[in-house]
């Protein structure tokens, strides 16, 4: 009995946490068409840096994400580069601007 009311706890916790969601989802404003101000997606700018950096290293991107250092936008790429003589890779991390 304490479970099941344990479970249907936390489904209608869930399913409140969704419907907010949702709603502001819903709520969010549209951009017009002819808005002259431009906007950077930089999510997927790092993520197609990251590929061009894992590409030139060898490795495989392991995570591309956005960060601030020094005031300026940078991307900071982790890549995996295969070890030597089937060791384990190696885990290198290389900031480059978001420019």
């Amino acid at each position: 009995m304490n479970t099941l009311r344990s479970h249907l706890r936390t489904a209608t916790l869930a399913l409140a946490a969704t419907g907010l969601l949702a709603s502001q989802a819903m709520s969010a404003p549209a951009i017009a068409p002819d808005d002259t101000q431009p906007f950077v997606v930089a999510a997927s700018d790092c993520y197609a840096i990251g590929q061009q950096v894992a590409a030139q290293n060898g490795g495989t991107l392991a995570k591309a994400s956005q960060a601030t250092r020094g005031g300026q936008a940078v991307c900071v790429i982790v890549v995996l580069v295969p070890g030597k003589d089937g060791q384990r890779p190696r885990r290198t991390e290389i900031v480059v601007p978001l420019n």
